[in-house]
């Protein structure tokens, strides 16, 4: 605390004779007791005449009458009470002085002092301030300061174990900023890795590190990961070492501003995808027949470019995670029969049913399909052909003739109960119509009578059905039976 005189910190009154003379002793006492939070005054032997004590503190400074000032102070505070009251007496400057006063329990009261001389009779008043609201405050702002120190060596020794593992690390890691799209920090594994010094690849875009055939497919995983909660794994390869790499990330926030975290994996070993493998992932994806692979759930992992088409979306973005159920059967129907089918006997082989589109459109299909349980990893494959590529075969109701109790089984749910009735009996009708003139050599008198129609009934279906070359003579000669 400083100890600067009282004229050097406050200037006095221009003319307190005249502006003081009138007040009473009374006024005097309440302004000396307002003026400071402890007002004590004191003989010229320095006892302790009578104390006043503000309302905010509460300094125990009653029971200090009628002892000398001196014996209620600590120690390390009697030769400052000296100094206090000799230079009171002197009726020099009066300085600022803190003190302690020792306390029966708890920490010592600190008061600030300073006193001057009041008259020619020997008495100073010692005005004192209470400084344990400040030793509070001070130390609160002491307790503040170490727990910021604390946390800041915490901080400091994580940074410091997380970026030794960030440059030990075997594998190859790429810090992006994601609003530029540049490699702000890459770990000596990713530098090795790439194959360019550290200048040329921190600092540079993202998708300069690949070749032109990867370069668009690595932007829009950056992209991606900017506004997908997930984003798939993606295939690209290298520009500088032509290696094929499978890229995985994830975002994070650091003051506001996003960061991607790539991880970069090299294509070969056990666990890396065969040049085989990876080129049959490549037909796959350009094959004409649509394909989706989804979760356990049945919600849309991956599709082909042909499922893209056939649901009508803009993306394979549009439907990951969405339920194929959306694209494919009609819902409560042959859907819950293909995947209770699946489900029973894990492959499901040449399977009837629609397929829908986003906007409307509907397509017949056949959906072949595989139930896949690889460890934690259970997933579901659809290959979806068109049936539109079966020509020549007759159709019931826009859908393929029956030939067995499976096929009728089938169109249940998809062909109206009396147009299935309907359809299929005049199919049977024509069949044994057919047969019987085959039989008969073409007949027609002894196929009627095989069939027990009359001649005229049997000319009626044979028109019916377009069967056989009927000529006038033949029509005539029914309509007279």
């Amino acid at each position: 605390m400083s100890d600067a005189p009282i004229s050097a910190i406050a200037t006095g009154f221009s003319n307190a004779d005249a502006r003081l003379d009138a007040l009473d002793a009374e006024t005097v006492a309440g302004a000396l007791a307002a003026a400071a939070d402890l007002t004590l005054i004191i003989d010229r032997k320095g006892v302790i005449l009578d104390a006043a004590i503000g309302a905010d503190s509460a300094a125990p400074a009653r029971e200090w009458i009628g002892r000398p000032l001196i014996d209620t102070v600590t120690v390390e505070s009697r030769p400052k009470i000296e100094s206090l009251l000799r230079d009171a007496e002197k009726g020099a400057d009066a300085r600022w002085r803190q003190v302690n006063h020792p306390a029966q329990a708890g920490p010592d009261l600190p008061v600030r002092y300073c006193a001057v001389r009041a008259g020619a009779g020997g008495t100073i008043i010692a005005f004192g301030r209470d400084l344990r609201p400040l030793a509070a405050l001070q130390q609160r702002v002491a307790e503040a300061q170490q727990e910021m120190e604390r946390e800041y060596t915490r901080i400091r020794n994580a940074e410091k174990r997380y970026r030794l593992l960030f440059q030990l690390a075997s594998e190859a890691i790429l810090i992006l900023d994601g609003a530029a799209q540049r490699v702000t920090e890459a770990n000596p594994a990713a530098i090795a890795l790439i194959g360019k010094s550290a200048k040329k690849i921190i600092g540079g875009p993202f998708g300069d590190l690949f070749d032109e055939g990867s370069r668009r497919a690595a932007q829009s995983f950056v992209t991606a990961l900017l506004v997908a909660p997930r984003v798939d794994n993606v295939h690209a390869q290298l520009g500088e070492t032509k290696e094929s790499l499978l890229l995985s990330g994830a975002l994070y926030r650091q003051e506001g501003a996003a960061h991607i975290l790539v991880i970069l994996s090299r294509m070969v070993g056990a666990s890396a995808l065969s040049s085989e493998k990876a080129a049959m992932l490549s037909v796959l994806e350009r094959m004409p027949d649509a394909f989706a692979l989804t979760d356990k759930d049945r919600r849309i992992l991956a599709a082909n470019a042909a499922f893209v088409d056939l649901a009508q979306a803009g993306s394979q973005e549009q439907l990951r995670g969405e339920p194929i159920e959306r694209w494919i059967g009609r819902p409560g129907v042959d859907a819950e029969v293909l995947f209770a089918n699946l489900e029973t006997h894990g492959t499901v082989r040449h399977f009837s049913t629609v397929a829908r589109g986003q906007y409307g459109s509907t397509e017949d299909v056949e959906i072949s399909a595989v139930d896949v349980s690889d460890g934690a990893r259970h997933c579901l494959g659809f290959c979806i052909r068109s049936a539109g590529w079966r020509a020549g075969r007759d159709r019931l109701g826009g859908h393929e003739l029956p030939r067995t109790a499976e096929q009728f089984a089938d169109l249940v749910g998809r062909v109206p109960l009396k147009n299935l009735v309907r359809e299929t009996t005049d199919l049977i009708e024509r069949l044994c119509i057919e047969a019987a003139l085959e039989l008969t050599k073409d007949n027609r008198a002894s196929a009627a009578e095989m069939l027990g129609l009359s001649r005229q009934g049997l000319y009626t279906k044979l028109r019916r059905y377009g069967l056989g070359d009927l000529d006038d003579d033949e029509t005539a000669g029914a309509g007279d039976e």
